[in-house]
């Protein structure tokens, strides 16, 4: 059997993942993730069963994945207004299956395989991720507490020495 990809051997499972087994072990809050400890609004869950029960809409099933026309062009109306060009919703538009995607695609927009790419540290785990699938490679640049600002320096050394993309 052919060995699989190790392009993901870097990885390790995610800090949202390992703050919810800390929080579970020693009886914490977890602010990691979205369980709220209370029962969502009455209103909200009418309107959800009535949403819910109409078979005509069907907003209850996933959307097309490039999104609605009519998203796309109250989108493009106000990527006009904003920046005074026009723009067409059906090829200046791109419609993401959440903000993970949306980030992927960037990615793998602007960079190449062998790429270097500067990141600020703390950061969004994806970052680090979305830049190694993407076959390059991530260079960290600490932001310092208290103010987390950066060292100028230290994030020119990033450029010279490593010419990133980012």
């Amino acid at each position: 059997m052919k060995e699989l990809s190790n392009r993901t051997a870097r990885f390790t499972d995610s800090v949202i993942r390992r703050m919810t087994r800390i929080s579970n072990k020693y009886g914490a809050v977890n602010l990691s993730q979205g369980f709220p400890d209370f029962d969502p609004p009455v209103q909200l869950l009418e309107s959800l069963s009535t949403i819910a029960s109409d078979p005509k809409p069907l907003y209850h099933q996933y959307s097309i994945t490039l999104g609605s026309q009519a998203m796309r062009e109250a989108l493009a109306a106000k990527q006009e207004h904003f920046m005074g060009m026009p723009i067409n919703p059906n090829e200046n538009i791109v419609v993401t299956c959440g903000s993970t995607e949306a980030m992927m695609a960037a990615m793998m927009t602007v960079t190449n395989p062998g790429d270097k790419v500067v990141i600020f540290s703390p950061f969004y785990e994806n970052y680090g991720a979305d830049t190694i699938l993407s076959g390059a490679e991530p260079i960290y640049v600490p932001l310092n507490p208290p103010t987390f600002d950066f060292d100028r320096e230290v994030l020119e050394a990033a450029f010279r020495d490593n010419e990133p993309k980012a």
